[in-house]
C-alpha cells in the first residue's frame, strides 16, 4: 500500500490569509474571535465570529473572475494556491492532480443574494450565472479551472467532516494508484443573515467566546475559511525532491446511526480506531490530539469519553487540544485548519493549547493544554477527529516526517 506524504499546506482563517498567520496565531494562543462585522440586523442574537480579517476580494481576484466566485470559492481558491506553491508542484505535476473538496454549506452567500433579490427587492431577473456560482461542486471546479488540474476531482458533503472525509478519499485514491497527486481539503462561508438566524435557532451558539471543555462552555463560535493541502505518494514527493510535511498514516470513518444532532461517544470511538487500525498502530503511539471540540455541552462531554474509550490509560497522559478555541467552527472547513495544525504541531513538536479555558467541565477530565502552548515529547503520531451533525465521523492519523 502506497504511503501518502503531505507536500502542500494552505489555509485562510480567521487568524490571518496564509498558513503560516495561522499557524503563528496557534502557537501564541491568539484568538481570532471577534465582535460579529457586517451585520446590521437589530434582531440578529449572533454576537461573535472567527471572521477572516481584513479581507479585500479585490485584492486577489479580477472583476470578471470575481462575479463567478462565491465567498467560499475564494477562499477554496486563495488556499489552494498557497498549498500548490508551497509544494512547488509546476504544471506538468497539476495536469494529472485530483482535486477533493470538502464543504458544509456551499454558496450561501450566493443563495442568499439571490432571494434578497426575488422576495425582498422584488426582482424579476437574477445573475446568469446563479447555478454554477453557487452549486455546492463550485469550489472543486473553480480549483480546477484557476490551477489548470486535469484529474479527478468532486465535492465531499458531511457537514463538519467534509474535509475529513474529502482527504480520506483523495488518500485512497493515491493508495488504489487513482493519482499519484492530489489537492483536498474544505471551504465554507457561513456569514450570511439567513444562515445566522438559522444557527441562532439550534441554541448552541456562544454569547460570547468559545471555550471547550471549560465548566463555563456555552457554545460555539462560527468560523470562516478554507485549509488546503497537497497529498503525494510518498515515491513520487521522493523523487521530485519534494519538502515533507508529514504523512497521512490512519483513516477511520463511522456513522452513530442514531441522532441528528446528539453524538455518541462509541460512534467517534470506532473511527478513532479504525484510523489506529489503518494506520496500524497502538493508541498510545498517539502524542498529540487535535479535538472535534466545539464547546458545546453534549459534544465536548462526548468526545472526551470516546477519548477515554479507545485511549484507556493513556487518555491521561495525552495532549488533547482544541483549536476552535482560537480559528471558530470553520464547518466544513473546520477539519482542514485543524488537520494543518496537527502536522505542524508534529513538525515543530509543539502542542497548541485550547485558548480560553478556564475550568474543567464536569466529565471533561483530560490535558487540554489549557491557554499556552506546549512542547511535545517526541511525538511521533497524532490524531485529528471530525464528528458532524447527523453523526458522520472521520478521523485522521498522521506521522512525523523522518
Amino acid at each position: 500500500m502506497k504511503t501518502v506524504a503531505i507536500t502542500g499546506l494552505g489555509c485562510v482563517s480567521g487568524l490571518g490569509l496564509d498558513a503560516d498567520a495561522c499557524w503563528q496565531a496557534l502557537r501564541e494562543g491568539k484568538s481570532g474571535i471577534q465582535p460579529l462585522k457586517g451585520f446590521d440586523e437589530s434582531d440578529l442574537k449572533v454576537a461573535t465570529a472567527a471572521q477572516v480579517p481584513d479581507y479585500r476580494p479585490e485584492k486577489h481576484f479580477q472583476p470578471a473572475q470575481l462575479g463567478l466566485l462565491d465567498r467560499h470559492s475564494q477562499f477554496a481558491l486563495l488556499a489552494a494556491r498557497e498549498a500548490v506553491a508551497n509544494a512547488g508542484l509546476n504544471e506538468a505535476h497539476r495536469k494529472t492532480m485530483a482535486a477533493v473538496i470538502g464543504t458544509g454549506c456551499g454558496g450561501k452567500e450566493t443563495d442568499e443574494l439571490t432571494y434578497q433579490k426575488l422576495y425582498k427587492e422584488e426582482k424579476r431577473r437574477v445573475h446568469p450565472f446563479t447555478i454554477p456560482r453557487g452549486m455546492p461542486s463550485a469550489a472543486s471546479s473553480q480549483v480546477t479551472m484557476d490551477l489548470g488540474i486535469q484529474g479527478p476531482a468532486f465535492t465531499v458533503a458531511s457537514a463538519c467532516a467534509s474535509t475529513n472525509h474529502a482527504i480520506a478519499q483523495a488518500v485512497l485514491m493515491i493508495r488504489a494508484g487513482l493519482a499519484e497527486t492530489a489537492i483536498a481539503g474544505g471551504t465554507d462561508a457561513p456569514f450570511t443573515y439567513g444562515l445566522l438566524k438559522s444557527w441562532e435557532a439550534l441554541r448552541i451558539l456562544s454569547p460570547d467566546t468559545c471555550r471547550p471543555f471549560s465548566r463555563d462552555r456555552k457554545g460555539l463560535v462560527l468560523g470562516e475559511g478554507a485549509g488546503m493541502v497537497v497529498l503525494e505518494s510518498l515515491d513520487h514527493a521522493e523523487r521530485r525532491g519534494a519538502a515533507i510535511h508529514g504523512l497521512i498514516r490512519g483513516i477511520g470513518m463511522s456513522a452513530d446511526a442514531s441522532h441528528i444532532t446528539d453524538p455518541s461517544p462509541e460512534g467517534a470511538a470506532r473511527a478513532m480506531q479504525a484510523a489506529l487500525d489503518d494506520a496500524g498502530i497502538s493508541a498510545d503511539s498517539i502524542g498529540y490530539l487535535n479535538a472535534h471540540g466545539t464547546g458545546t455541552q453534549l459534544n465536548d462531554l462526548s468526545e472526551t469519553r470516546a477519548i477515554h474509550a479507545v485511549f484507556g490509560d493513556h487518555a491521561g497522559r495525552l495532549a488533547v487540544s482544541s483549536t476552535k478555541s482560537m480559528h471558530g467552527h470553520a464547518l466544513g472547513a473546520a477539519g482542514a485548519l485543524e488537520l494543518i495544525a496537527t502536522v505542524l504541531a508534529l513538525k515543530e513538536q509543539m502542542a497548541p493549547p485550547t485558548a480560553n479555558f478556564t475550568e474543567p467541565g464536569e466529565g471533561c477530565d483530560l490535558d487540554y493544554v489549557p491557554n499556552q502552548a506546549r512542547p511535545l515529547k517526541n511525538a511521533r503520531f497524532a490524531m485529528s477527529n471530525a464528528f458532524a451533525f447527523g453523526g458522520l465521523n472521520a478521523v485522521l492519523v498522521v506521522e512525523r516526517a523522518a
